[in-house]
């Protein structure tokens, strides 16, 4: 056969490319999707959320995706400078910034056409994400693409050595950092575990914990919309925050209990400006990031001081590389009881 070809059949279509960035997946939907209605980049958010979530559900359940499977709807963007807009989806809804995204998706964009005239030896692609204009920089050499590194929107500290009640662990010190996303960070050493060598389960129940205790506690703002002022998850990690040219570890557990398998790029922007603020770093000094859970690495600095509202905030630079698994088109035949899919806890 010289290509595979479904047979006729019922019902819509959804075309993807997967892609993943230190083993986290990222689906791309590239067509198929009704209009995004929304004047903004977080009214067309709230709508898909409102209007459309059956698909985000079809994309990401089974029998087409799994429990921790992640997901982008390339849309337009108001700004009149970005590249593109970018709507992230997981297995709970919908995110505010996702790092291993913006890498996968620097590629997608100059590799698909996105970006006009790329140059040599980077390109920059600007993503609207719902946080915020992210500047990512695209290595592009013979009509290849490589690494990508991107510039976050203002990270800071939001609250340090912050006491909070964890049942089954008792009171439990942490710290809660914005990346484009509000984390909890607290050492897996509080609980008895270790980043990369404990049962995966085991940490994604204790980081579970202290997010909802972290959500029943702390009220959390943001100076530029109500939308972005949620707890998106908890990090664990290896404890080592002081500078050190030795990777640190560390595990993002997010949303409905999913496991990041990289080591997450919005988490690792709070994570550099939680050290920056701290006095553990310095504009930048190059920290390497590991995945508890696949041993991959990416790269943080902090690069320049900035304000976010009245709090102290820096620009941070991620690094890491994507890589592309497939391209498929994914139907909905009307007689499937299970086509709007499940999940197994």
């Amino acid at each position: 056969m010289e290509s595979l070809k479904l047979p006729p059949h019922d019902g819509s279509v959804i075309s993807v490319v997967d892609m993943h960035t230190g083993g986290e997946p990222l689906r791309i939907v590239v067509s198929g999707y009704p209009e995004i209605i929304g004047e903004s980049l977080l009214a067309k958010r709230r709508y898909v959320r409102e209007k459309l979530d059956h698909l985000r559900q079809l994309l990401m359940f089974e029998p087409r995706g799994h429990y921790d499977m992640y997901g982008s709807l390339v849309v337009k963007s108001e700004l009149n400078e970005a590249h593109l807009g970018v709507l992230f989806m997981h297995n709970e809804g919908y995110s505010t910034m996702c790092g291993h995204a913006v890498i996968a998706l620097g590629r997608f964009a100059v590799d698909y056409g996105l970006v006009t005239a790329p140059q040599s030896p980077e390109t920059q692609v600007n993503i609207h994400c719902p946080c915020g204009l992210v500047k990512a920089f695209v290595e592009y050499s013979n009509q290849n693409t490589g690494k990508v590194r991107f510039h976050s929107v203002p990270a800071f500290a939001f609250a340090t050595d912050i006491t909070v009640d964890v049942p089954g662990h008792g009171e439990v010190i942490l710290d809660i950092s914005y990346g484009g996303a509000f984390y909890a960070f607290v050492s897996a050493e509080k609980f008895g575990l270790d980043i990369s060598h404990s049962r995966t389960r085991d940490l994604v129940d204790a980081a579970t914990a202290v997010t909802n205790a972290v959500k029943r506690k702390v009220k959390l703002h943001h100076p530029s919309s109500p939308d972005l002022a949620f707890l998106y998850g908890t990090i664990l990690t290896d404890g080592k925050d002081a500078f050190s040219d030795e990777p640190t570890a560390n595990i993002c557990v997010f949303a409905d209990a999913q496991v990041d398998r990289s080591p997450t790029g919005s988490g690792v922007t709070a994570r550099i400006a939680l050290q920056y603020h701290k006095g553990l770093i310095q504009l930048n000094l190059t920290r390497t990031f590991q995945s508890g859970a696949t041993g991959s690495l990416f790269t943080g600095k902090a690069v320049e001081e900035t304000k976010c509202g009245d709090f102290k905030a820096v620009i941070v630079e991620v690094a890491g590389r994507a890589h592309y698994t497939g391209a498929t088109s994914f139907v909905l035949e009307n007689g499937d009881d299970l086509k709007n899919g499940f999940l197994l806890k």
